[in-house]
């Protein structure tokens, strides 16, 4: 089957294109105008098992990247990059807590103790017989800080309530595709290397084209959830629609629809309450024995969003990415919000344009970005 041509990055629609679940907020506030306005702890999903070749240390940092921190860790322990290792990125700007593992003997643990300065302190450090994988965190627990913020604090507070009782969309952040957009910048040369063939598909390093293929399913998935939230069904079951557990994110659908299985009132309440949730594709090589894959009316809106981006489901299938799926949207859990001033008594709370400065926390499951749930809240301006 003949695909199109991949397309220019100007031919890709902005993030701002994506629909809002609530609307586009009026509100704004100001974000990191302080590093500890954004605080993040990142917490495993096992206990590290006392003994083994691995040191989990567990590292604050602050204004540091993990790449940066990664680095530095095979700089002071004198080990091979290759041998360091981590679950998840986290943000520079900000207070962040997250787990590093160095393949390392007992005898030279005690060189660890170099890697703390006024940017980078440890926390705790245990051994485990397995280094640390991607995606081996259960969660990441926030403490933010709303600075400056503008508009209605009932607006504001409306739409927490509403992300909190009714999920956030669990569109892919910015981050996944680079300072304006610049991952996605460099999609369309590489796909157009992979379908030309000839062995462009090995230039650069797997490592790169990892994350610019990374970049293409993000967007895909971006653009079919934008399209159920334009169609009022994000939060909502198809007929077709592969499920997901809240939290563990398995995976699973209705069996038998052709032969008369119906969605049931005990299905519905799960829904509703955030147990369970619709998908959607991570696109990529999808073999005969994929159990988990859309069909029906669901199905049909995929492929309408996705037809139209052929060339970029032809080279991630050209690159050998398996299919995949994942949740439209994310449970915002333990979500509470307190702000820091009183509103004078003479200013509703309804149309003050002043409002303050408003604290933030949640824990998101992995993989879930807040700044989408901040999307949704207000927008973002610069100090």
């Amino acid at each position: 089957m003949r695909v199109s041509e991949p397309r220019a990055t100007n031919d890709l629609l902005p993030l701002d294109s994506l629909a809002y679940a609530l609307g586009k907020p009026q509100g704004s506030a100001i974000i990191k105008q302080e590093f500890s306005d954004f605080r993040v702890d990142e917490e495993l999903a096992f206990a590290p098992s006392g003994e083994g070749d691995h040191v989990f240390i567990q590292i604050q940092k602050t204004d540091a990247s993990t790449i940066e921190v990664a680095k530095r860790l095979s700089d002071v322990a004198a080990v091979r990059q290759a041998d360091v290792s981590y679950s998840g990125m986290k943000d520079r700007r900000g207070e962040t807590s997250q787990w590093f593992s160095v393949k390392l003997p007992p005898e030279k643990e005690p060189r660890l103790a170099a890697l703390e300065d006024e940017k980078l302190a440890i926390i705790a450090m245990h051994r485990n017989s397995r280094k640390l994988k991607i995606g081996s965190h259960a969660r990441n627990r926030f403490q933010l800080k709303l600075r400056g913020c503008e508009g209605s604090r009932d607006d504001f507070e409306h739409r927490l309530e509403a992300l909190r009782d009714g999920g956030v969309p669990n569109y892919f952040g910015a981050q996944r595709f680079g300072a304006q957009m610049s991952n996605l910048r460099q999609v369309s040369v590489l796909m157009r290397q992979v379908l030309e063939g000839d062995g462009a598909v090995q230039q650069g390093g797997r490592f790169r084209r990892g994350m610019l293929y990374s970049a293409a399913r993000s967007y895909l998935f971006n653009q079919v959830l934008s399209e159920r939230i334009s169609a009022g069904n994000w939060q909502s079951y198809l007929r077709g629609d592969v499920l997901s557990l809240d939290g563990s994110g398995r995976c699973f659908k209705l069996s038998d629809e052709e032969a008369g299985e119906e969605w049931t009132d005990e299905l519905q309440q799960r829904i509703e309450t955030l147990d369970i949730h619709t998908t959607g594709p991570l696109p990529g090589i999808i073999s005969a024995k994929d159990k988990y894959v859309s069909s029906g009316e669901a199905a049909d809106i995929e492929k309408r969003v996705i037809t139209e981006l052929d060339w970029m489901v032809a080279g991630l299938e050209a690159f050998g990415l398996q299919a995949s799926r994942r949740a439209l949207r994310f449970a915002a859990a333990e979500l509470s919000w307190q702000w820091e001033q009183e509103i004078p008594a003479r200013v509703s709370s309804s149309d003050a344009e002043a409002c303050g400065n408003l604290n933030l926390a949640f824990t998101l499951p992995r993989g879930a970005y807040a700044t989408s749930l901040l999307r949704e809240l207000c927008q973002l301006r610069e100090s």
